[in-house]
């Protein structure tokens, strides 16, 4: 499969994703919300968005994998993180950027939404990842 991600001239930059991606493929994949929990449920980072971050996008690429794809292959990620405010950057950017390498993301993300919601199923769970993938 290929994925092209660009941003054309004329759209907001800079930014720390790309603004379109192009896949061309057959298959799709689509990686449901992942949050900061090992496979046994235990919580971690509790309290730390960074942590946080960093393992529900570990547990992506885990979901991505087991359906054969990394992150190369991915067209869009969707965040949703609870009681967000503009001032949380900075550590939701420190958490995916201490696992980028680790797990194959792109810097430039793929096309990326970041949804500030009031909160997730748990009390504890500051942040999940939805992903969507194209594989031939």
């Amino acid at each position: 499969m290929t994925v092209r991600r660009f941003t054309p001239e004329g759209m907001m930059q800079p930014t720390p994703y790309h603004h379109v991606a192009v896949g061309t493929g057959t298959r799709h994949v689509h990686v449901s919300g992942q949050i900061a929990r090992l496979a046994d449920s235990t919580p971690v980072a509790p309290g730390d968005l960074a942590g946080q971050v960093a393992q529900a996008l570990r547990a992506t690429a885990t979901g991505l994998a087991g359906a054969g794809a990394t992150f190369a292959d991915v067209l869009r990620l969707t965040f949703y993180v609870t009681e967000w405010e503009p001032e949380r950057i900075g550590a939701f950017m420190a958490g995916v950027e201490s696992v980028a390498e680790e797990i194959g993301l792109p810097q430039p993300l793929p096309p990326s939404s970041l949804i500030g919601v009031d909160y997730l199923f748990e009390p504890d769970v500051l942040v999940e990842v939805e992903a969507t993938a194209l594989l031939d």
